[in-house]
């Protein structure tokens, strides 16, 4: 008896243009799809329920991708939907043998496997495998490296392979849709934006740019499937994402033998960002950040006070040396009464300042709980958009993230600066036992004597 006339999939109900996925795939024989939709247009709810109903019909291997395995894990088999019941609940218990939580597999009373795998190690995972449905999602931000690997067993199967995403400028997902808007009768190809599904509404979305949350081209791009807004007047979002593939962002520790620098980006009624990083031979470490605004430099000195790091060098841009009408003292001079030596970073223009950070990315780690809106506003930090003429002009838009980006490029200047000249083993062994025993034995020691 077939397994779906016992037990219902009535967890879904799908909208519309969800109808017209499922139709592509299981009415009119698609084996290739590429949806484009829009933010939280339920793409990967539509293609996980088709996985679900593809792998009760047919016993064989179906994968998951996303750009990480770590994503995969968040996003699909840890991941809430808005209605608040979980990913995985849309299989029913009753249809589940074995669920193995290491390997993200799900094996099916009929001997079917879904499995959650991150396209950047597909070589290293799926040696040998052949699968008989395989979905993409976040296609436009994962490794294309993993489809042409994967491919020929999708060939030899006649296996179906669906592409779901977001834009991310004009790179191999943009490629791809050139490919599949030319080959209708091979591909099944849809873009939804807010004006098509009704979803989100411009209010909504508004509200996301009031506060921040979201830029005018950005907009372009995650609602209404542009590629030639977002991703490419970013300057720092596809070395972000290529740190997610290398996995360079996660949880980075302190180590206490390695003393600990800061870079400044000081406000006054803006915010002031200060980001908090190390340096072990080439690598560079940003353990930390700290953010906030209207406050005195003295409440920024007490944070660092209270923080367990052995200090380095702090570092700020050349502004801070400006004296202050009401005062008649500069903050430099302020901030070496507390305690504070800042050293001064030179004045250079910002464009080469941007190229800079571009080169540092290959030699950065960062912890991705301490530090989540620093990564958030360095994907997020772009030019400006012309939304008549169609470009980027050559300026960056002065925005939220702004403040977080010029904290990085300070922070980019100061690593040539502050890089240890080879430390002995014996002062690695007084690092260490500074960091121990000026701690955990809660010994309080002045600010100043600690960098």
């Amino acid at each position: 008896m077939d397994i779906e006339t016992v037990i219902k999939l009535n967890q879904f109900c799908p909208r519309g243009y969800q109808r017209e996925v499922i139709d592509a795939i299981e009415n009119k024989g698609y084996k290739k799809l590429l949806l484009n939709f829009h933010r939280r247009a339920g793409k990967d709810v539509v293609a996980f329920n088709i996985m679900i109903r593809a792998a009760l019909k047919k016993v064989g291997l179906y994968l998951y991708f996303l750009p990480t395995q770590k994503q995969g894990k968040k996003v699909l088999w840890d991941g809430i939907l808005s209605c608040g019941s979980r990913f995985l609940s849309f299989i029913p218990t009753e249809l589940i043998t074995n669920k193995n939580n290491t390997e993200m597999k799900i094996t099916l009373v009929n001997g079917s496997i879904i499995q959650v795998v991150g396209s950047n190690k597909a070589m290293q995972n799926l040696v040998g495998t052949n699968p008989q449905g395989v979905v993409f999602s976040e296609w436009s931000r994962s490794e294309p490296s993993a489809y042409t690997y994967i491919r020929p067993a999708l060939v030899y199967n006649k296996a179906w392979v669906m592409f779901i995403s977001t834009p991310f400028g004009k790179n191999h997902m943009y490629e791809m849709d050139q490919i599949a808007r030319n080959n209708p009768k091979e591909w099944f190809s849809s873009i939804q934006t807010i004006n098509d599904t009704g979803v989100i509404s411009m209010e909504d979305i508004q509200k996301e740019k009031d506060e921040g949350l979201i830029s005018d081209d950005l907009i372009q791009q995650e609602y209404f499937g542009s590629y030639e807004a977002g991703a490419e007047g970013s300057y720092y979002s596809k070395y972000i994402q290529k740190m997610y593939l290398d996995e360079r962002i996660g949880d980075v520790p302190w180590e206490p033998s390695t003393r600990v620098h800061s870079a400044w980006d000081l406000g006054v009624h803006d915010k002031t960002i200060i980001i908090l990083f190390s340096i072990e031979g080439q690598i560079v470490r940003i353990l930390d950040y700290y953010e906030n605004s209207d406050k005195g430099l003295d409440h920024y000195v007490k944070v660092l006070q209270d923080k367990p790091y052995i200090w380095g060098n702090h570092y700020a841009p050349h502004d801070i040396a400006v004296r202050e009408l009401s005062t008649g003292l500069s903050r430099i001079e302020l901030a070496r009464r507390m305690g504070i030596n800042f050293k001064v970073l030179p004045n250079i223009p910002i464009e080469d300042g941007i190229e800079l950070c571009k080169i540092t990315f290959s030699k950065l780690w960062i912890d991705e709980t301490k530090c989540a809106p620093l990564i958030k506003a360095l994907e997020n930090y772009r030019r400006i958009w012309d939304p008549t003429k169609k470009i980027y002009q050559q300026k960056a838009l002065h925005d939220n993230s702004s403040h977080y980006a010029d904290a990085f490029r300070y922070m980019c200047m100061a690593i040539p600066k502050c890089r240890d000249s080879g430390s002995s083993p014996e002062e690695l062994d007084r690092r260490y036992a500074e960091a121990v025993h000026g701690h955990t034995n809660n010994i309080p020691r002045p600010f100043q004597e600690r960098y």
